[in-house]
């Protein structure tokens, strides 16, 4: 008798979507994570997000396609006001309006939601899991930075609100996700189940797209060079000061 584990759907997809999804740890590592240690660059990688999710939210309260990740009350929109009020201050949105590539892929949301809602889902899935599994990794490395760094808020929310789930288990949220849409999916006919594989490749790729617009990597890059450079210099000095 075989103990072997039946492939979920939520399996299905996570292999359909392994190779686009490699270039996205690619392209955070490369470009968020440097938001380790430059809150500017933190910033705007939030700020690429926010219509994203805002849109997602708006539509799980009101389409019927999405009731069932109502009750998981993941809202995140005021949390990423919260953030941003914190890094850009409390009036940022006088000055602030959406980049081309966050307008591209909300009006992609919108195209889905008037045509196929259900495809929705592979959004508010594949963003939402990012966010429970990566977001709070990035969050826990910023969290160890802030404390080798000086003139840093001690206050573990300040900045992180987008990350923070009050008490809520992490990997219960996340199995709730997964329970979800495996639900989901068993009312769904193979031709749906393969438009949703498709979308979900383009969840990934449309994220892509918005984590190149992060403003700030250049400079972060170059600061980091400087900085490296600098610890260098000082290093040979010593060598070259004590054996001389």
């Amino acid at each position: 008798m075989s103990n072997k584990k039946p492939i979920t759907f939520c399996d299905e997809m996570r292999k359909a979507t392994r190779e686009v999804h490699a270039v996205s740890d690619a392209l955070v590592n490369a470009k968020l994570a440097l938001g380790l240690h430059n809150d500017k660059v933190w910033a705007d990688g939030l700020l690429v997000f926010y219509e994203i999710f805002m849109y997602l939210e708006k539509a799980i309260n009101m389409n019927a396609n999405l009731k069932p990740f109502k009750s998981m009350e993941l809202n995140r929109t005021k949390a990423f006001e919260l953030d941003l009020s914190f890094y850009l201050g409390k009036d940022w949105m006088k000055n602030y309006s959406p980049r081309p590539a966050t307008i591209k892929y909300v009006n992609h949301l919108k195209k889905l939601e008037s045509t196929n809602p259900i495809l929705l889902i592979a959004y508010i899935y594949h963003l939402y899991m990012g966010l429970l599994s990566g977001g709070i990794i990035l969050r826990k490395k910023r969290e160890v930075m802030n404390k080798i760094m000086p003139f840093k808020s001690s206050d573990k929310l300040d900045g992180n609100h987008v990350t923070d789930f009050n008490d809520r288990s992490i990997y219960q949220l996340k199995m709730n996700m997964r329970k979800t849409m495996n639900e989901i999916a068993e009312t769904m006919d193979d031709d749906v189940k393969k438009l949703f594989i498709k979308e979900s490749k383009k969840v990934f790729s449309m994220n892509n797209e918005i984590i190149r617009s992060v403003e700030g990597a250049g400079v972060a890059i170059l600061k980091k060079i400087i900085l490296i450079i600098g610890i260098i210099g000082m290093f040979l000095f010593f060598i070259i000061y004590y054996y001389n």
